[in-house]
């Protein structure tokens, strides 16, 4: 979703980096070339206005860290800022004596009912009991949809034959209560625009569920159109927090720079693919990171330990550290890399990493080639890859589809990382091909 403003802002403060002094000219440049960033990436005007403001201001006075060249301390002072625009402090969901109400609100088309499903999972996987309501009334296949879903998840969905969208969700706040349930999620009507009857509608249910949390679901893809419709809401209905859809798009960002300074209220989650279990927590600073190019590894290691159960990954530690790659291994590891979701994505957030895979286009179907490969060996040469002759190959080859190049070079490339992890296991570092190699005193 970032990556034109990130190519834009990086651009921008490129000829600032590793500059020891600034003069008012180099700080003005980049001001406008910030400025030009965040607009085309449909920043609001008012918002782009006061953060380049606020931003010259630091960078022109006396704000300086010792340790940190003049160049590094703008950068370091648009991440703040860029933080501080997104939103800082605490911004998790309240919540109270069971069962804890959450509304969510939003207008048609921006993903409201699934993404109630996708917060269910969310909080069933923090150790609750979610169940949902079906109070849209007005897209018959609201509900249908969102029984789906929670046949899917296997959470409950609570729905009613009445056409009253306040007995509706009354009457399945109450199933939900006597069910046991401790979290509730009321999925509400939208509209193609904003209008009275649409929060006259939500303000009934409001006043009839008393949600704790009241969520409003934007489509990130509408930009600027999503501030304006958070605007109309708020002014109505006060929510507590904004859920982003579609940040897995083509947006150009504008809507998750602007909501929180044109509303006051903090985005919460953002959704960032099509799969139900691809529902983030909003971390400014850590958006703010990528936007820059700094990389995010807090994420990386989050969604590292969600995709490997703990025992495994114990287990795969422990035979790293032996320098054991097997087969078996690979597979496991390609399995762990597919939960974290796109690997272009998985890569950008190493750090020094997204800027050097701008251009490379990574192929994910050369991935499922060499998996081919991998599950047309037998198990005992998946353990054992020092079995694999050169009959063993061929047949490898052809029950895979690829040539006995391609098998290979799988094998070279295996006895490569096992190399390499044994290196590593005895505390010393590998040295890549074409990389001088270190002396004790650590001089090339």
């Amino acid at each position: 979703m970032f990556d034109t403003l990130s190519d834009k802002l990086q651009h921008a403060l490129g000829d600032l980096r590793g500059k020891g002094r600034l003069d008012e000219e180099a700080i003005s440049r980049a001001m406008r070339e910030i400025r030009l960033a965040l607009l085309e990436a449909d920043v609001n005007f008012q918002v782009v206005k006061d953060f380049v403001a606020q931003v010259r201001e630091r960078a022109s006075g006396q704000d300086v860290l010792k340790g940190l060249d003049a160049g590094q301390q703008v950068v370091k002072i648009v991440h703040e800022e860029l933080t501080n625009l997104m939103g800082s402090g605490d911004s998790r969901l309240a919540f109270g004596k069971p069962p804890t109400v959450i509304l969510m609100a939003g207008l048609q088309g921006s993903g409201k009912t699934t993404t109630s499903a996708k917060l269910a999972l969310k909080l069933r996987k923090e150790g609750r009991k979610p169940a949902l309501v079906a109070a849209d009334l007005q897209r018959p296949a609201a509900i249908d949809q969102l029984e789906t879903l929670g046949r899917q998840l296997q959470i409950p969905v609570y729905r009613t034959e009445t056409k009253d969208p306040v007995e509706a969700a009354k009457r399945g706040l109450d199933a939900a209560r006597e069910a046991g349930e401790d979290v509730v999620i009321v999925d509400t009507a939208g509209r193609l625009h904003v209008d009275q009857e649409l929060m006259e509608e939500l303000v009934r249910v409001r006043n009839a569920t008393k949600p704790l949390n009241i969520l409003l679901v934007l489509d990130a893809m509408t930009g600027q159109e999503a501030v304006n419709v958070a605007q109309a809401f708020q002014e109505q209905v006060a929510f507590d927090g904004v859920v982003l859809t579609k940040l897995d798009g083509d947006a150009r960002g504008g809507a998750a720079l602007s909501v929180r300074a044109v509303t006051g209220k903090p985005v919460k989650y953002v959704s960032v693919g099509e799969k139900l279990d691809q529902l983030e927590d909003f971390h400014p600073d850590r958006m703010a990171s990528r936007i820059l190019g700094m990389g995010d590894v807090l994420t990386l290691i989050e969604k590292a330990e969600a995709a490997v159960e703990e025992d495994e990954q114990a287990a795969m530690e422990a035979r790293m550290r032996a320098g054991i790659f097997t087969f078996d291994d690979f597979l496991a590891a390609q399995k762990m890399l597919k939960k974290m979701g796109p690997i272009q994505g998985v890569l950008k957030m190493i750090p020094g990493l997204g800027n050097q895979l701008k251009d490379v286009d990574i192929d994910e179907r050369q991935l499922a080639r060499v998996e081919a490969i991998v599950l047309s060996m037998t198990p005992k040469e998946r353990s054992m890859p020092h079995l694999i002759d050169g009959s063993r190959r061929q047949r490898i080859a052809a029950g895979s589809g690829q040539t006995i190049q391609d098998v290979n070079k799988l094998l070279s490339a295996r006895k490569q990382m096992e190399k390499m992890m044994k290196q590593m296991g005895k505390g010393k570092m590998p040295t890549l091909p074409g990389q001088p190699k270190l002396t004790k005193t650590g001089r090339r």
